[in-house]
């Protein structure tokens, strides 16, 4: 039945509607399964919106340099636990079109007699978009003294969401560590993910003894404790080694430990479709195991390995902000959202300093943005879902 039919066929309009509906159809019948998946995908508003906003959380980090209008280890004397700077267009002095901050000068606490920093009213520092600051190489690629935003005075600096206790920008560093611990997460899970496909797949296609034996290897991974493991680890990298080093042996570490539980999963499809028709029908033709498990076998679940491959990512990004936040993660300088959350750890800093927080607001995000993501992609790769 048609959406053309109790309608008189002879008009052109029943003719336009019966005509869209059949192209309608054509192109849905005629789609791919990346296709469906993707219109399937597209109708989940919530798994759209939280793409949307780790996109977002992607583009600060990828473009950090540019974004940050300081550096990571830029320090502002005069601002110690300085408070966030909102930029304002008005005063008690009046209004102006330009967004700007007040100054600050240094008071004694009458109470506890400590130097503190506070606003100064009767001065302003306007803020620009695009303005001159430190020289940057944005992507590797391209140097710049251009920033996203920054003041007219080149003496003078904003702390929109505040500074530390050496009067390092709270937001610069973020943007930092939020591409250091986004690429952690990425690279960790690539690394996982490929170990997973190689011995999920061989165990599942072979069977047998190689199956057995992969699976007590499996197992002893699995049962490996793994703060401990992690200390151990940590203590024995060179503290001679650069951050760099330091970076992507976390990385590497993160990867070759969180391959099992994907590489099971992978093994158990593997061993209920290896006897199928179309796997016995390529091995009769002489076809390679690499060949069928590549070309026929994985391709058959890929939708159930792509879910559990999103889902990972926020496992994998926990593990290293846990693993930073206790210290035997990445060391600074390097930043990441474990390292900014070191300082977070004492009642003084929570009641006193709040804005050194900001850093785990971004954690619960991208771990809520991955796990909606995930369910999206788990709803849309649903055969059965009836999704048009």
């Amino acid at each position: 039945m048609t959406v053309a039919d109790g309608i008189d066929q002879t008009s052109p309009k029943a003719q336009r509607q019966a005509e869209r509906e059949r192209q309608r159809l054509l192109k849905y019948y005629s789609a791919s399964q990346w296709t469906l998946i993707w219109w399937r995908f597209r109708r989940h508003r919530s798994a759209m919106l939280a793409a949307s906003i780790l996109g977002f959380m992607a583009l600060l980090g990828v473009f950090a340099e540019f974004v940050a209008p300081y550096g990571t280890t830029t320090r502002d004397g005069q601002y110690i636990d300085g408070p966030p700077q909102i930029p304002m267009f008005c005063d008690a002095n009046g209004c102006t079109l330009t967004p700007f901050i007040h100054g600050v000068k240094t008071e004694r606490d009458p109470v506890t007699l400590r130097a503190k920093t506070v606003p100064d009213p009767d001065t302003r520092v306007y803020v620009s978009f695009f303005a001159k600051g430190e020289r940057v190489t944005v992507l590797g690629l391209f140097e710049t003294d251009r920033h996203l935003f920054g003041l007219d005075d080149p003496d003078a600096m904003l702390h929109i969401w505040g500074a530390d206790d050496l009067g390092r920008d709270v937001f610069s560093r973020t943007m930092y560590a939020t591409r250091n611990s986004l690429t952690i997460g990425v690279l960790g899970v690539l690394i996982s993910f490929v170990l997973a496909l190689i011995i999920g797949g061989i165990a599942g296609y072979a069977g047998g003894m190689t199956d057995n034996v992969i699976q007590r290897v499996t197992e002893v991974v699995r049962v490996v404790p793994i703060i401990p493991l992690y200390m151990g680890l940590a203590a024995a990298m060179p503290k001679e080694w650069s951050t760099t080093q330091v970076y992507f042996a976390m990385t590497l570490i993160l990867g070759l430990f969180g391959w099992p539980t994907l590489a099971r999963r992978i093994r158990s499809q593997l061993l209920s479709i290896r006897n199928e028709d179309y796997v016995v029908a390529a091995k009769l033709a002489g076809a390679r195991s690499s060949r069928i498990i590549g070309q026929h076998m994985l391709p058959s679940f890929t939708s159930f390995i792509i879910v559990d491959l999103v889902i990972s990512f926020p496992y994998m990004i926990l593990a290293e902000t846990a693993l930073s936040f206790v210290g035997l993660g990445l060391r600074p300088p390097t930043v990441s959202w474990g390292v900014l959350l070191q300082q977070a750890q004492s009642v003084r800093v929570i009641e006193q300093t709040p804005w050194l927080c900001i850093p785990a607001g971004f954690v619960v995000i991208a771990v809520l943005a991955f796990t909606v993501i995930g369910d999206g992609l788990r709803d849309a790769a649903d055969p059965y879902s009836g999704a048009r």
